[in-house]
C-alpha cells in the first residue's frame, strides 16, 4: 500500500511540465505588438487596430527543441495615456517582449525612454527582456546595431537579460527565434532565482 505512491512520483516525474509563462508585450503605438500576438496565436496576419487597453491569450508554442511551452501573453495599448499602466501588468512577470518599429526613427528616442523606464522599475530588476525589431522587411528599416545604438541597450541594467530580434511580424519572420530566446532567459533566471533561495 506504502510503495504505490513512490511509484506515482516516478510517473509523474516523467510527465512534461504543464507551466505557463507570463510575458507582456509592450511598445509604442503602433509598433506592431498586437500584430506580433495574433501571428503567434493563428500563425497567420490579422489587420488589427489600436489596442485601447490590452489584449490576452494563452499560446501553445513548439520550440527548436520540440518542446512545447505556453506562454499567457498581456498585450497592452501602448498610447501614452496608457503607459503608465505598464506597470501594474509587468509585476510578477516571467518576461517583457518590448516591440519596436524599425522604421520609426522620429519615435525611436521615446521608445528608449520608455523601455528604460520599465527596467529600472524595483519589481523588473531582472526580468528577461526580448526587444523585437519589427518591420525588418521594409527596404528603410534600421539595421540592429542602429537599433541598439538608438535604444542604448549598452545603458540598461546589468542585471536585465535582453536580446533583440530582427522580426517581421505580418509574415512571422523571427518570432520563434525571439521566444526561444526568451524562455532561454526565464529558465536561465528561474534557474538563479531557485539557487539564491537555497543559500538563504
Amino acid at each position: 500500500m506504502g510503495n504505490g505512491l513512490s511509484d506515482q512520483t516516478s510517473i509523474l516525474s516523467s510527465l512534461p511540465s504543464f507551466q505557463s509563462y507570463h510575458v507582456v508585450i509592450l511598445g509604442l503605438d503602433c509598433a506592431g505588438k498586437t500584430t506580433v500576438l495574433y501571428r503567434l496565436q493563428f500563425n497567420e496576419f490579422v489587420n488589427t487596430v489600436p489596442t485601447k487597453g490590452f489584449n490576452t491569450e494563452k499560446i501553445k508554442v513548439t520550440l527548436g527543441n520540440s518542446k512545447t511551452v505556453t506562454f499567457h501573453f498581456w498585450d497592452v495599448g501602448g498610447q501614452e495615456k496608457l503607459r503608465p499602466l505598464w506597470k501594474s501588468y509587468t509585476r510578477c512577470t516571467d518576461g517583457i517582449v518590448f516591440v519596436v518599429d524599425s522604421v520609426d526613427v522620429e519615435r525611436m528616442e521615446e521608445a528608449k525612454t520608455e523601455l528604460h523606464k520599465i527596467t529600472r522599475i524595483s519589481e523588473n530588476q531582472g526580468v528577461p527582456v526580448l526587444i523585437v525589431a519589427n518591420k525588418q522587411d521594409l527596404r528603410n528599416s534600421l539595421s540592429l546595431s542602429e537599433i541598439e545604438k538608438l535604444l542604448a541597450t549598452g545603458e540598461l541594467s546589468s542585471s536585465t537579460p535582453w536580446h533583440l530580434q530582427p522580426t517581421c511580424a505580418i509574415i512571422g519572420d523571427g518570432l520563434k527565434e525571439g521566444l526561444e530566446k526568451l524562455h532561454d532567459m526565464i529558465i536561465k533566471r528561474r534557474k538563479m532565482l531557485r539557487q539564491q533561495k537555497k543559500k538563504r
